[in-house]
Order: C-alpha cells, then structure tokens, then sequence
C-alpha cells in the first residue's frame, strides 16, 4: 500500500504553512509531515521525517530557501524534492533555485490546484516552473547552448526516436506525464521511459533543461 506523498513545509510565516497545509491534506494521497521556520531547521527535519516533497521558502532567517535547497539536494541521505514557493518574483531567486537542484518554482499568487500540481509533479520525479517564468528561463539559457539549467553541457541530440521526439515536443508545452499519455494513447509508464531516454540523449539533469533545449532546437 503506498504510503502517499509525504510533504514538508518550510516558511518563516506560521499562518502560511497553515494555509497550504490546509490546501494539500484536504487531497488524496498528500499527507503533511511535518514543518520548519527557517532552512536549517528544514535540513533537520527532512532528516528526520523522510519527505518525498519539501515546499521551501526563500527569504527565511537563519538559513535561506536557496541555500538549503543546496545542502538538501547535495545529501545523499535526502531523496526528497524541492519546490521553491516564493512570494518574489525575482530572477535571481529562480536562476539560484534552478542551479541549487530545485525541482520546480512557484509563486504564492499561484492557485490552490497550481500548488497540488507542483507537489505531485514534483513526487514523481518531474520538474515543474509556474507558467510565468518558464519563457526566462528559456530565454537566458537558450542563447548559451554550451549551459543547461544545472551548468553541466547539454549534448547535441543525434538519435532521438519519432516516440521520444513527439514526447520532447509535448514536454516543451510543460504537459505532464499522465498528459502525454493521454495525447499519444500510450501508457504513463511508457511516457517516463521515453523522458528518461530523451533527458539521458540530451545530457539534461530534468525537465527544465529539456524544455530549454527543445525551444533552442526548433522542437518547441
């Protein structure tokens, strides 16, 4: 029996983790486990309450969203996602947040069901930017073909398949994977195969650098 998405809040604000708390354990299968003021303490718990997906702030006393997102992705012991939720909507905190290993961004403006979408997302290995700063993103990597999101170089793709390019295509419209599946009448399991293989043939740490490299190669 799965044991459902488990979900770490991270937030200087008491009132907003008990605003998204409410937002996500009124979904099935999401189960809040815990919650954290401030990155240090976010590190300590995640630690401790295994997560599957951390909501992590950014301007936090003691330790910033940014730089526990750093130490989280660079620990082994950690398996957990983070998904940026941030009242500021600053370049400098998405680029830092990518680069940090964050799996998604979000804006606090974003809905209820925005919120829930990044956090499944997010537990299925996926990655997910708000619809808002994704055009960026491409942006400033699109114009430096040696980078990809994470700074490691994206390999020219050579042999991608007619399936995985049709499943590049769809990734670069941000659908999600249940999407493509339903678009191309295939199995979701079948989807996350052809991801894999394409993120594998482009050298692309997740989704976010294949998005980027589908609109720099004419895919998108």
């Amino acid at each position: 029996m799965s044991r459902g998405i488990r979900v770490l809040l991270v937030d200087d604000h008491a009132v907003m983790r008990a605003g998204f708390r409410m937002i996500l354990e009124a979904q099935d299968g999401i189960v809040v486990v815990g919650e954290a003021p401030d990155g240090a303490a976010a590190i300590e718990a995640a630690a401790a309450l295994d997560p599957d997906v951390i909501c992590m702030d950014v301007q936090m006393p003691v330790m910033d969203g940014i730089e526990a997102t750093r130490r989280l992705v660079a620990d082994r012991s950690i398996e957990a996602a983070v998904v940026i939720v941030t009242t500021f909507d600053r370049d400098d905190y998405l680029f830092q947040a990518l680069e940090a290993g964050a799996s998604g961004f979000l804006l606090k403006n974003a809905g209820p069901e925005e919120l829930v979408t990044a956090v499944r997302v997010a537990a299925a290995g996926d990655a997910l930017l708000a619809p808002e700063v994704t055009r960026r993103v491409i942006e400033r990597f699109a114009v430096r073909p040696e980078v990809s999101t994470q700074g490691a170089v994206v390999a020219p793709v050579i042999d991608l398949t007619e399936r995985e390019t049709e499943v590049l295509r769809l990734v670069a419209q941000a659908m999600s994977n249940a999407e493509i599946a339903r678009a191309l009448y295939i199995g979701e399991a079948t989807v996350k195969t052809h991801v894999s293989n394409v993120l594998q043939k482009l050298g692309a740490r997740d989704r976010v650098a294949a998005v980027v490299y589908a609109h720099r190669g004419g895919y998108a």
